[in-house]
């Protein structure tokens, strides 16, 4: 069973691959739409943009994702007993305290964030906290602070920025399209500069596409990882599938929550169709909840 212990080593060598790849992504798309659009420039543009995101979303990602949820924080004399139960949590786990943050809904939700566990941060709606038991809130808890053990806080973040970027890239080669582009002649160069500007026109489709399936992907295996890691924490599955029990039954969407931040919390907070599991950003519940439960307790 994965733990935060095995799990740490592997993720923070996954945040350098995915931040490499998404540079050679990012290269890659910015080569294309230069030669499509035959401006050069765009390609230097491209990447030191990108660095200056990669760099931005590695040390500020969790105050961006706080701003955009209207996150405050509190302290332990607004919730003794939470912080009481994250404290001892922290402990168990060998991890700094994370500072603790709330939305004011009453929708039932929770998410964490941070770069490192020093700078770890775990967010409860009021709604979660008011409704759910202590030994729930305590799974919640666990299953919040495994993600910020397990550096998947620091994983998902940077994705959340890049993934945006991609998309942002493809929206903008789109839109130059209606201000026409540079044609060129019947030669060799103009031949080879009309296939960069179909194959510039297929990137800005399928790469935003790709790179939103490579996240739903990363965001539905952090999920399991998660869970399995927060009840080697607690020793107690039942309260952790409890919660998200509840937590699936609420039919009330979390105002906060938008797609870009949607895969950070525990469960989808956007309530109604299904939709494809492919485009899912969280795995059934049902399907967590026996893994938690293998005997159907």
């Amino acid at each position: 069973m994965p733990s935060i212990y095995t799990s740490y080593d592997r993720n923070s060598r996954l945040t350098w691959v995915y931040m490499t790849t998404f540079l050679v992504l990012v290269i890659a798309v910015g080569y294309v739409f230069a030669s499509a659009l035959d401006s050069p420039g765009i390609l230097p543009f491209a990447v030191v943009f990108s660095v200056l995101m990669s760099f931005a979303s590695y040390w500020w990602s969790d105050k961006i994702v706080l701003s955009m949820s209207g996150a405050r924080p509190i302290g332990p004399e607004d919730n003794r007993e939470l912080f009481r139960i994250v404290e001892n949590l922290s402990i168990t786990a060998g991890l700094p305290m994370p500072r603790i943050y709330v939305i004011e809904d009453t929708a039932m939700n929770a998410f964490a964030t941070g770069r490192d566990p020093e700078h770890g941060v775990i967010c409860f709606t009021t709604g979660l906290l008011s409704r759910l038991d202590k030994t729930e809130i305590e799974g919640v808890a666990a299953h919040e602070l495994s993600h910020i053990g397990n550096r998947d806080t620091l994983i998902s973040t940077i994705v959340v920025v890049l993934v945006g970027f991609i998309a942002l890239l493809a929206d903008w080669f789109r839109n130059t399209l209606w201000f026409g582009r540079r044609r060129g002649d019947d030669s060799e160069g103009g031949q080879l500069q009309m296939i960069f500007f179909l194959l510039a026109i297929v990137l800005s489709i399928l790469a935003p596409i790709a790179a939103t399936l490579m996240q739903l992907a990363i965001s539905r295996k952090r999920e399991f990882v998660a869970d399995a890691s927060g009840v080697l924490l607690t020793r107690y599955p039942e309260g952790l599938a409890s919660a998200l029990r509840k937590i699936s039954s609420d039919i009330e969407p979390l105002e906060a929550a938008n797609r870009a931040t949607a895969h950070l919390y525990i469960a989808n907070p956007f309530k109604g169709g299904r939709g494809a599991k492919l485009f899912m950003t969280h795995p059934p519940i049902e399907e967590r909840i026996a893994a938690l439960l293998p005997n159907g307790h």
